[in-house]
């Protein structure tokens, strides 16, 4: 009986000390190349409104509640959230260098307390395609750093998802 109990706190024990291993940053980044004008693909991007018919997370809940305040398109522009699968947050506009960079802050309140940060950016490739690099980084504190483990991998799955829905969009656009 005592090595059963042992076995059972060893188990549950585990994750914390792994966790103290961990690193508390995560990060992922991902590259595409897009077949259109790069001033058409940054026009684009900078509407956060228009997360809605690419990003997987605005995707995965057709059913969530939005509210918008401020002007899309714009530094302090809010889009928040809530729905059964997205949970509750907030991702607002931070800085815009125009026809190059999109830096966004994202705040989560369900189904954890999280703040993360997103840039965009659009390098010309041709007259006619545009390199988008969609980068999200942020911190989980100790011991939910242990989710650092996978989330760069996951949050890197559903970027590239995300990154496909656009191509497809703007080169299907014309």
């Amino acid at each position: 009986m005592t090595t059963i109990i042992i076995i059972i706190l060893a188990l549950f024990a585990l994750p914390f000390v792994i966790a103290l291993f961990v690193k508390k940053e995560y990060a992922a980044e991902r590259t595409i190349i897009i077949n259109a004008p790069k001033h058409e693909v940054f026009d684009y991007l900078k509407h956060i409104k228009n997360q809605d018919y690419y990003s997987k997370w605005s995707m995965m809940d057709p059913e969530m509640k939005r509210e918008y305040r401020g002007i899309d398109g714009q530094e302090g522009f809010i889009y928040a959230w809530e729905g059964k699968k997205a949970g509750i947050g907030e991702q607002e506009i931070k800085s815009i260098a125009e026809g190059e960079r999109l830096t966004t802050e994202l705040r989560f309140v369900k189904p954890f307390v999280s703040t993360g940060h997103v840039y965009m950016v659009t390098e010309a490739m041709t007259e006619h395609s545009t390199k988008v690099i969609w980068g999200l980084y942020g911190t989980n504190p100790y011991p939910r750093n242990i989710m650092n483990l996978i989330i760069g991998g996951m949050l890197g799955k559903d970027i590239d998802t995300s990154l496909n829905n656009l191509k497809k969009l703007l080169e299907n656009k014309k």
